[in-house]
């Protein structure tokens, strides 16, 4: 196994060093683009491919964006839904970064037809 792929089937997102304080009292939003998402099918096992955006006002925390990276292409090896992933990666950020607002935007690239982008505000929720 290749160093980088041990690094992210052991990572551990809920980990404390992968969360730093906001030293920032003002508000700003933070805009993060991850163009290279890729997920297993659950069904047929073929790859999954998206761009997932993420925008969020933060708290008193924000993410460190090489564990941002890491957790990210841990659901390369996963067989998962885009619904599921989508709605995972939102509560998992929020719940750890308890921001002011944030939105998650999966864009998955067309396969068989079909184009699905999910999106999760936390203004509707």
């Amino acid at each position: 196994m290749k160093y980088g792929e041990k690094e992210i089937q052991e990572f551990n997102i809920n980990n404390t060093e992968n969360f730093w304080p906001n030293e920032h009292k003002k508000n700003y939003t933070i805009n993060i683009e991850l163009p290279e998402f890729m997920c297993l099918c659950p069904r047929s096992g073929y790859p999954d491919f998206a761009t997932i955006k993420i925008a969020y006002e933060p708290h008193e925390k924000v993410i460190e964006l090489k564990a941002l990276k890491l957790y990210i292409n841990s659901f390369m090896y996963r067989h998962i839904s885009h619904e599921n992933s989508a709605n995972e990666i939102y509560d998992t950020l929020s719940s750890r970064l308890k921001p002011k607002s944030m939105k998650l935007v999966a864009d998955f690239n067309p396969r068989g037809n079909v184009h699905t982008v999910i999106e999760i505000d936390s203004e509707n929720n």
